[in-house]
C-alpha cells in the first residue's frame, strides 16, 4: 500500500464531486489486500459487478464514507456545495454503466481526498450527528441487514460468533430489535468489552475452552439455560474462517438458524447430513438494502448506536498503510476512520 497523487476529478453529467470527511477501514478492504484475485474472479464468475476490478492495477479503496459536496455536474438537482452527506459507493457513468468507487481501478474510493459519486446514493447527515461518525452508517447497515434477514425476534436467543466490526453491528441491531438474550463470543478481551458496550448480555472467551468446538459449545450452554427445543437460537457467524460453519452446525441445537455474515475467502467444507439430521437453516447474507442504510443513519443520529464507542482510532491519509497493519491486532483496534483531508 502506498500514498500517491492521482489526477484531479471533474463531475460529468449526473455526478457529484465530493471531499471525504471520514472513511472506515472495512474487513472487506483487509480481505482485498490478501485475496484481491479471488475476490475479483469470483465476482466476475457470478456476474456481480461490485468487485469486478483488476487486482494487478492500482486502486484506491474505501466505501464507508461521509463526505462534503464540492461541485455538482450538469443535471444534478437537490444537492448543493457544502452539503454534508453520507454516501453509498456507487457512480453512474455517462454511458449508463455503474462503477463502485473503492473497488474500481478508475474511480477512487473514500481513502482519497476527493471522489465522484452518484447523487442518488447520497443522504444528508442529520443535524447533531458528528459527520465523521456518519461514516459508520454503511457497516452498521451490514449488521442490521443480517438481523433483518434472520428470524431473530423478541423471545428468541441470539448467538454472535465474532465481535469485530460486523459482529458488533449485528449485536447493536439485535439490541435495538429487543432481543433479550444476546450471547457474544470472541478471543479478544478488547472486543468482548466492546460487545458488552454494544448490547451483548453474555460475553464469552472461546480461548478458555479446549478447542474450537468446546468454545462454541459454551455459547450453546448459555442458550440451554434460557431456551427450549421449541425455541432454538439464531446464530450469526461474523468471523468467516474455514471450518467454522462445520463447528456451528455440529454444536447447534436442532432447528437453529445459522446466518453467515462473515466473509470467508478460502474454500471450506461441512457435512450437509449434519444440517439435514438437525433440520438446520443455513443462510448467507451480503450488504444491505436502502432501507437498512437509512435506518442505520438514524440509529446513529438518534443515539441508539454510539459511534464513538465503536471507533478506536483516526488516521490521516499518510497513516493508512500503518492502520492496515494495526488492525491485524484485535487488541489494538476495532474500527479505524481514515481522515484523508486531515484530522480536524
Amino acid at each position: 500500500m502506498v500514498v500517491d497523487d492521482i489526477a484531479d476529478l471533474r463531475p460529468a453529467v449526473g455526478q457529484v464531486l465530493v471531499e471525504t470527511i471520514a472513511c472506515g477501514i472495512c474487513g472487506s478492504d483487509l480481505h482485498t489486500v490478501d485475496h484481491a484475485h479471488q475476490l475479483s474472479s469470483t465476482s466476475r464468475e457470478i456476474g456481480l459487478a461490485t468487485f469486478d476490478f483488476d487486482p494487478d492495477q492500482d486502486m484506491v479503496m474505501g466505501h464507508e464514507m461521509s463526505v462534503r459536496v464540492l461541485e455538482t455536474g450538469p443535471d444534478v438537482t437537490g444537492i448543493k456545495p457544502d452539503m454534508v452527506m453520507v454516501a453509498k459507493s456507487v457512480l453512474t457513468l455517462p454511458d449508463g454503466t455503474v462503477a463502485t468507487p473503492g473497488f474500481d481501478n478508475t474511480y477512487p474510493g473514500g481513502y482519497s481526498q476527493q471522489m465522484l459519486l452518484d447523487p442518488a446514493g447520497m443522504v444528508p447527515v442529520p443535524n447533531g450527528l458528528d459527520p465523521a461518525m456518519a461514516a459508520l452508517t454503511e457497516p452498521m447497515a451490514v449488521g442490521l441487514h443480517a438481523v433483518n434477514e434472520s428470524q431473530a425476534a423478541p423471545g428468541r436467543i441470539a448467538i454472535v460468533i465474532g465481535a469485530g466490526p460486523v459482529g458488533l453491528a449485528v449485536i447493536a441491531a439485535l439490541r435495538i430489535k429487543g432481543i433479550e438474550v444476546i450471547v457474544a463470543s470472541d478471543f479478544s478481551a478488547t472486543r468482548r468489552s466492546m460487545a458488552t458496550a454494544m448490547g451483548a448480555h453474555v460475553v464469552l472467551d472461546p480461548g478458555q475452552a479446549d478447542g474450537r468446538q468446546a468454545g462454541f459449545d459454551q455459547a450453546v450452554a448459555v442458550w440451554a439455560q434460557h431456551g427450549t427445543e421449541e425455541n432454538p437460537p439464531v446464530i450469526f457467524d461474523a468471523v468467516g474462517i474455514p471450518g467454522l460453519i462445520e463447528t456451528v452446525m455440529t454444536g447447534a441445537p436442532s432447528r437453529s438458524e445459522i446466518i453467515v455474515v462473515g466473509l470467508c475467502m478460502d474454500d471450506d467444507t461441512f457435512r450437509p447430513i449434519m444440517g439435514t439430521f438437525k433440520r438446520l437453516t443455513l443462510k448467507f447474507v451480503l450488504g444491505w438494502s436502502p432501507e437498512d442504510f437509512t435506518e442505520s443513519l438514524h440509529n446513529l443520529a438518534e443515539g441508539r448506536i454510539s459511534g464513538e464507542t465503536l471507533v478506536t482510532g483516526h488516521v490521516d491519509i499518510e497513516g493508512v498503510p500503518d492502520a492496515f497493519k494495526a488492525l491485524a491486532d484485535p487488541e489494538q483496534h476495532v474500527k479505524v476512520l481514515v481522515r484523508p483531508n486531515g484530522l480536524g
